[in-house]
């Protein structure tokens, strides 16, 4: 019995497609690729070396249908954020390479608008940049600061700025704005939309897409699936939140839960009074993110993090809704844009996604094992999946590009911690968070308690 995708996510109830599932694997297969995973990694890649050689045999295998995971639940946000700051990369690779890193990121925000334009993907993109709202005095201190730190690396107003509160209101109405950070290089997508097109996209170039057929083994030359072996002298590892679910892998990856809520359809009168007409996606500076953007369709989706970690890095459907956690989205949203009012909340969704212990994303091509990885974007995977398309498909092809020079390429994070203590770690980590904004709105001043649970966790 087919089941109903439409009810995962906003994005996937309102994707024009038959979600009906392909064809599954149902005998062993010989390509020259095999990936797992028809999320936004999985497909870019394939997409990125069906270009670069049509005539490259590759399969895409997926556990439900493309987009399942993250790639169809995410907030929507195609912006330029690696999931290391900058400082982070540079101590490690030198400050040259932290910018070419970046401004990787910053073009890769520009390639999705034009492969969208080039393979006519309506994904609703809207290239707005982002908000970065300062609604506490700590958070004016904190995005000062980091406002500081990009102009250090030598990037400047034409990529990130302060905007006082007037300049504020003339873009949005907010609650409460002391300030905000405004960058250009973010574009609104609407998720589900995309990653659909992208599989029919790279279906057009040759490639071809199992579905209902869960990997349950990655091994040099071969995926295992229950319907039979796809072998190839490339495996594509591109699992993400569910890596955790390999055998071998629990301690790879740690699968942190994302929560959203999206409102009815407002109506003109509400967005007259709220504005938003560039439809820049919005934050702000608090150590829970929350991340919104004003979808196409004219609504408000909203979404957070602060659901639990659950022990052993299990990842189960159940997870995906937090009762708790979507009220206080709700409230959020109030808080934030109280010209929303009392608006109906419409679609409540959650899922995995996958974070390293160093909070360090990374790609990766060993051709002695054949084995390749692209992964651990801690939520920031819309614009870095392409990226790491682009990269293994260089990679895999053995070409020399600026891309292969890039510092997140073979790195390799260490272990998390064996349970017990990775659940005390991840947990105590979220309620000190949670506590530290608490202690901001109260004091104005910044929660050094946030600080040390960062350090806890290594983000």
């Amino acid at each position: 019995m087919e089941r109903d995708y439409r009810r995962l996510s906003l994005w996937f109830d309102t994707v024009p497609d038959d979600l009906t599932a392909r064809p599954a694997l149902g005998s062993d297969i010989e390509v020259d690729v095999a990936i797992a995973g028809a999320g936004y990694t999985g497909l870019w890649t394939a997409y990125y070396l069906a270009l670069a050689d049509p005539t490259l045999r590759i399969a895409v295998l997926e556990k439900e249908i493309a987009g399942f995971g993250a790639s169809g639940r995410n907030g929507g946000w195609a912006s330029a954020v690696f999931s290391a700051s900058g400082e982070k990369v540079a101590t490690r690779h030198g400050r040259e390479a932290a910018v070419a890193l970046q401004r990787a990121m910053f073009d890769t925000v520009d390639e999705i608008g034009r492969v969208c334009a080039r393979e006519s993907i309506d994904a609703h993109y809207c290239k707005g940049g982002t908000l970065t709202l300062a609604t506490a005095r700590s958070h004016v201190i904190r995005l000062k600061q980091a406002l500081e730190a990009s102009r250090s690396f030598g990037f400047g107003e034409d990529d990130l700025r302060w905007l006082g509160p007037h300049e504020v209101g003339q873009r949005i109405n907010v609650g409460r704005a002391l300030g905000a950070t405004y960058t250009p290089h973010c574009a609104a997508i609407h998720p589900a939309r995309l990653v659909r097109g992208l599989a029919r996209a790279v279906e057009r170039l040759g490639v071809t897409i199992y579905e209902r057929t869960p990997v349950q083994s990655l091994e040099p030359n071969r995926l295992r699936t229950p319907g039979g072996e796809a072998r190839a002298p490339v495996v594509v590892h591109a699992l993400e939140g569910y890596t955790p679910t390999l055998p071998g892998h629990r301690r790879t990856l740690v699968p942190i839960y994302s929560l959203m809520i999206a409102t009815e359809p407002l109506p003109a009168s509400t967005w007259d009074a709220i504005g938003w007409n560039g439809r820049e996606t919005l934050t702000d500076d608090r150590h829970l993110i929350i991340y919104a953007q004003r979808t196409a369709d004219g609504r408000i989706a909203i979404g957070g993090r602060g659901a639990p970690y659950h022990f052993g890095s299990r990842v189960d459907e159940s997870f995906d809704r937090e009762p708790a956690l979507f009220d206080k989205l709700g409230q959020a949203l109030r808080t934030l844009l109280p010209a929303a009012g009392e608006a109906a909340i419409t679609h409540r969704w959650g899922g995995p996604l996958g974070v390293p212990r160093d909070w360090y994303s990374s790609v990766a091509f060993d051709p002695a094992t054949g084995v390749a990885r692209a992964g651990g974007y801690v939520g920031d995977g819309v614009s870095t999946a392409n990226l790491a398309g682009r990269t293994l498909a260089d990679l895999i092809c053995e070409r020399t590009t600026e891309l292969t020079s890039l510092p997140w390429i073979g790195h390799k994070s260490r272990k998390w911690e064996p349970e017990p203590l990775r659940w005390v770690g991840a947990n105590v980590a979220l309620r000190t968070m949670s506590g530290a904004d608490k202690a901001e709105a109260r004091t104005g001043r910044p929660a050094r308690r946030a600080a040390l649970a960062s350090r806890l966790i290594g983000a």
